[in-house]
């Protein structure tokens, strides 16, 4: 059941959420700037700051500053180490009632918050508004570079971190090749190590990441669900997949390069091409040590190289 607005469209879970919604045509403390309402004056002027930049509370310690006088305290506490949040069945300590509140439920397995549509439920509201996206479809999170948009913040960062940004913070302990992500160190370490811990129920086939055991079980096994395009019927084993293929169709390149005009179908081709603008020489050839921005780069010099010094290629 949805609790819909009557004076626009929106629509929400449940009628706490409606009724917090309605301030937003019926209270006289409006901001200018957005048109988010409040129901006291002191909290619309907390809330101008957001669009102000004003921070008038400075930390003592480091001089960070803050909006609000409930940040900087909660702030403190990093340098004082207080943690006054006790949990009262294991002792441990937090600097914040609602990191308490979370733990709490690690013990007791509450999940309070309930999803009207599915059921599904969820043991903070945070976590419940997000699940939600799934099924409205709301992306309120868009990025400033492309016009790709998000369900979650999170999401957002790491969409940003990926395709628009040239630092690689990880770094193989194996190769030294660099990397953007956790998650793509991690995958890559499986070359190194040949684990595959994604097993196929149906038959011996294991696979070191997940997306090569989805299309294993779709190609072999008839698991799962192709994602195929209207226009030319093509089938792809996940929807990320399908997204970018009706971009050609489309003429739509929404990956741009932060540091020049080009822009990309995909996050793939993107990652490509910003080698072009970094010194970052990731591929070295093993018998000489020369450096290439590219793979397939490296992959051809060793073959000359091999040839040069007489080397055979088992």
């Amino acid at each position: 059941m949805w609790y819909s607005c009557t004076q626009c469209e929106k629509h929400f879970a449940n009628e706490y959420y409606l009724r917090r919604h309605m301030i937003v045509h019926s209270s006289k403390y409006k901001c200018a700037e957005c048109g988010k309402c409040f129901q006291r004056s002191a909290h619309l002027s907390a809330h101008v700051r957001i669009h102000s930049g004003e921070k008038p509370f400075e930390c003592s310690s480091c001089g960070k500053r803050f909006t609000h006088s409930t940040s900087l305290a909660s702030h403190s506490r990093i340098h004082s180490g207080e943690k006054p949040y006790k949990c009262y069945l294991c002792d441990t300590a937090f600097s914040q009632s609602g990191h308490l509140e979370k733990h709490v439920r690690s013990h007791t397995g509450v999940k309070p918050h309930q999803c009207p549509v599915c059921d599904k439920s969820f043991s903070t509201l945070g976590n419940l508004e997000n699940h939600m996206r799934v099924h409205t479809g709301d992306k309120p999170y868009k990025c400033s570079l492309c016009d790709k948009s998000f369900s979650q913040s999170a999401h957002l960062q790491s969409h940003i971190s990926r395709v628009h940004s040239n630092r690689r913070p990880y770094n193989c302990c194996y190769c030294g090749k660099l990397f953007k992500s956790s998650r793509d160190l991690r995958d890559h370490v499986r070359t190194h190590t040949g684990a595959k811990p994604y097993t196929c129920g149906h038959c011996s086939g294991s696979f070191s990441r997940l997306d090569q055991l989805k299309r294993h079980l779709l190609k072999l096994h008839n698991e799962g669900t192709w994602f195929p395009c209207h226009i030319c019927e093509k089938k792809f084993s996940q929807s990320d997949y399908l997204k970018g293929h009706l971009l050609r169709h489309e003429g739509v390149k929404p990956y741009v390069c932060s540091e020049c005009p080009k822009s990309f179908y995909t996050a793939h081709e993107l990652k490509r091409h910003q080698p072009a603008h970094s010194d970052v020489r990731q591929f070295s050839c093993i018998l000489c040590g020369t450096a290439f921005k590219r793979r397939n780069n490296v992959v051809r010099h060793f073959r000359r190289c091999t040839a040069v010094s007489g080397i055979a290629l088992c």
